[in-house]
This record gives C-alpha cells, structure tokens and sequence, in this order.
C-alpha cells in the first residue's frame, strides 16, 4: 500500500495538520486545549471508519501523542492526551524510542498465519488438499472442504494442490512485511513490536490496512520553530521529485519551503556525492587491494542497523563514510553555525539516525514528504499555485540517484570507473530487509569477496521509503528525468570542490 492515497494516509494527513496548525499557531495559554480538541475535530458526530465514534477518537488521540512525538498512554489508567507535553514543547525534542508503535486501539488482532478454504471450492471428487495434508486436517464438510485449524500446521501444501486456487493464506500483513521478525503478539493476539529486533524501516506501519501502526514525529517542534521566525535550513533528500504532484518542480518545491519559513533550502544530494566521493576512493584502496574482504555502504540507516544487530562479526566492512543526511548537515552547519537543520525525506529510520549522540548537533529535525504535506496544508500553501524562484544546483545526477535501490552502487561504480579506470568493480545491492539479510549471510560466509555491497531497507530504495507520497513506479519515473537532467553527471574526484550553491 506503499504510496497508495488510502484511508489510513488521510486519517494520518488530517494528524498531521491539525498538530502543526497547533505549532504554526502556538499559544502557551491554551495548548492544552488546543492539543485536547484535534479529536473532536477530525472525528465529528458520525463514526466513518470504525464501529463508533468513542474508538474512532481513542485512536485519533494515540495519533495526535504520537505526532507530537510523545508514547502512547497506558491502557490500564486514566491519562491526557496532553500528559508529558512539556517535554515535547521544545525544540530540541527528538524521539523517545521506540520510534514504531502500535496503536492497541486501532489493531484488529489479524491471524499471524491461517490457511482457509474459501468459497471457491467445488467439493471435487480428487480431493488433493486432503491426499497431501500431514495431520489430516481436512475433511469434507456440507460437501465443501474444511480445514480443522487445531490440527492444522500452516505447511500451505493443501493451498499448492488445489486446482481451483479455493485454499486462502491469510497472514498478519505487518508480519509478512517485516523483514527482521520483529512482529509478534500481546495478551489481546494484537500486533507487539519488539524493539530489540526493530530497525524502523516503517514497512509494517505503511503495510497495516487497519493504519494501527505508526511512527513518531517532530512535525509539532518543527512548525513552533519556524513560526517563531527561527532560522531554519531544509536539506531535501533527491526523493523528493514527484512526492507532492506533477507540477511541483525543484523550483516550485524550493519556493514552497521557503514560504513555510525555511531561510535556505540545499540537496541532501551534495552528501550523497561526498559519500560516492569517499566510498570510491575506500573501495580502490582497501577491498580492491584485498586489505578489505568487502564494503558495504552506510548511507541506509536500517539496512547499517541490520548489519550491526544481526551480523556484528561484519561490522568493520561497514563504510565509515558520513551518510549523505549527516555530510549535507554538517555542510550546512559550517557555512550557517548559527542555524538549525531540518531533513526532509522519505525515511522512518532517518528519525532515530538522526537522535543518535553523534549526529544530534548536526540535524535538529526529521520530518518525512507525508509530514510536510501535513505542514503545508496547515499554511495553506497549494503547491500548484506556487512560482518556482529558482531550482536546485547541489549535485550531481550520481548523488540524486541515491535516492532509487541500486543507485548508491551505480553512482560508486561510475566514480570508480573515472577515478581508477583499471579497477574491476564487483557490485551487489539488496532491497528489503530479508534480501538484506541473505546477502550479508553470504558475505559473512566469505562468498562475496571483492564486492562493493549496497543495502536497502525498504524494497525499491528511498523513493519507496514509508515517509512517501506516491506510488513507486511513478517516483522512480520522476526520479530518472531528474538524474538525466542534471547539468553534472558525476562529481569531480577532490572533496575540497563539493560546495554549496
């Protein structure tokens, strides 16, 4: 459902709103009721999407803590929604783990695995669910196959027999879409994330028909700030193209931000060819040379999360270079020491990178396009409206095509071939945690030597990251006229020439 402008987008879009009207319009005096009434404003008199409008609120209410970047309440007492506000009505705020929740008001308590016979069986005389099922849990019912569920241990042999396709596999969807198994369940049979297992991917929250799952945010910090007139500079990831309509050029994007209040407005881009730059260089002179058995890039933060929980023994192949969120920062925060630096992608995990020690003094905010979506609609701001001033000119169409799965790779390569043309490049990328985690399994096994390997979290790279707007196919056709249009291809070899424009 990645991209696909369903109910649960909407819902989570009118969050987002209401919570930086909040900020746009903060008042000390009333904001608490002002916090305390987003319920009543998105859920009226009539339920629309759930059973009542009581539950429809108690979901609505976990959502507004949430966007505020505060956890959900317990379930076993009474607690305001506004409870821990005043930890949350700072700019400094960043995300107290977890980062991904689920909202027990929200979950329907989907079986994890279950094969069911639909109302497609035919009653057929061969009966080959029942000659091939081990337990013998099948049998004819009312002269329709009936799978016995106690019996039943979810080998899916009866589903691959039947020739009428009359067997369904239902599976818990932000199970299926966890590529860590990091799902499980609490005492109610609701979805549990455990965060030891968890690396914020967000392909469990954007996969959950029923929107239980859901991510911090800092849309509420954000929007206090710049109504403040604080000086704020947005770094935009490449993914960016196409996320809020097909009018919305870099130009008219650029314009956008800075009618929201942003002084200044760079490509996140820039970082990517500084990475590309560094990387290149590590490649030649530690995994071409055999001092190093592999490399794998860092500019994902799931996918380096993965490698350091999973696979320890491997960490030192993991790239030391800056990620192009943190190397776009710290630019920006060279040329501007005094001003406060906004990343706006596609990324969930991008929230907890940023909070990180390390990386705190150079990113002050995360917020994801769906996020600024929400801010935008609480200016007021039509983006088809708005006069494109000038476009973006950071980077090249290497770094921008970061953003798509195999890009970091193509961009490494293409540094490679021009910076040491008699070196041969051996590349494998992965996309998707599970892909993720058999490529590092054969890397650890020592059948991926000599290669430069590329992870990504999320199946299709950034432009399919959980913070997105459009469909992918559409993003990465938006992406590729961006990359071919870029006035440089690759970046020059020095890292001393990387500048912002």
């Amino acid at each position: 459902m990645r991209g696909m402008e369903t109910l649960v987008r909407k819902i989570r879009r009118r969050v987002f709103t209401e919570v930086a009207k909040v900020g746009f319009n903060s008042n000390p005096e009333t904001l608490n009721d002002d916090i305390e009434a987003i319920p009543y404003h998105i859920v009226q008199e009539t339920p629309i999407y759930r059973e009542s409008i009581y539950r429809e609120r108690a979901v609505a209410s976990e959502r507004v803590r949430l966007a505020m970047g505060m956890s959900l309440r317990p379930e076993n007492k009474a607690v305001h929604i506004t409870a821990g506000i005043e930890a949350s009505n700072i700019d400094e705020k960043y995300y107290e783990p977890p980062l991904m929740q689920v909202v027990p008001s929200a979950c329907d308590a989907c079986d994890v695995k279950k094969f069911e016979v639909s109302n497609m069986c035919r009653g057929c005389v061969a009966r080959p669910c029942q000659q091939v099922c081990p337990k013998g849990a099948i049998s004819m019912v009312k002269g329709k196959s009936f799978i016995d569920q106690s019996k039943c241990i979810k080998c899916g042999k009866c589903k691959a027999v039947c020739p009428y396709d009359a067997i369904a596999k239902k599976e818990r969807p932000c199970v299926k879409a966890c590529g860590v198994g990091a799902i499980g369940s609490d005492e109610q049979g609701r979805a549990s994330i455990n965060p030891d297992k968890c690396v914020s991917c967000g392909m469990c929250m954007v996969s959950c028909p029923f929107g239980a799952i859901s991510d911090k945010s800092q849309i509420y910090q954000l929007a206090k700030a710049l109504s403040e007139g604080k000086d704020i500079i947005a770094i935009a990831a490449p993914a960016f193209v196409g996320q809020f309509g097909p009018k919305v050029t870099a130009a008219v994007f650029h314009a956008a931000l800075k009618e929201l209040g942003f002084s200044h407005v760079f490509e996140v881009a820039l970082g990517a060819d500084i990475g590309a730059i560094a990387e290149a260089h590590h490649y030649a002179e530690k995994v071409a040379t055999g001092e190093l058995p592999f490399l794998l890039t860092s500019c994902c933060p799931a996918w380096s999360m993965l490698a350091k929980k999973y696979f320890p023994d491997i960490i030192g192949n993991i790239s030391q270079e800056l990620t192009p969120m943190v190397a776009t920062a710290r630019k920006v925060k060279q040329e501007y020491p005094n001003s406060q630096v906004v990343f706006v992608g596609p990324c969930a995990a991008k929230k907890l990178e940023a909070s990180r020690r390390t990386v705190r003094s150079d990113v002050d905010f995360v917020i994801t396009f769906e996020e600024l979506q929400g801010m935008f609609d609480a200016k007021g701001i039509d983006l088809d409206k708005v006069e494109g001033e000038r476009a973006l000119h950071d980077a090249t169409g290497a770094g921008r095509g970061y953003a798509v799965a195999g890009g970091v790779a193509e961009a490494i390569e293409a540094c490679l071939n021009e910076y040491y043309p008699n070196i041969p490049v051996n590349i494998q990328h992965a996309e998707g945690l599970a892909d993720c985690k058999k490529v590092l399994a054969l890397a650890k096994a020592g059948k991926l030597k000599g290669c430069l390997i590329e992870g990504m979290g999320c199946p299709g790279g950034c432009m399919a990251g959980a913070g997105t707007n459009i469909p992918l196919a559409k993003a990465q056709a938006e992406l590729k006229k961006y990359v071919a249009a870029s006035s440089k291809k690759i970046p020059d070899k020095s890292l001393e020439e990387i500048e912002l424009n």
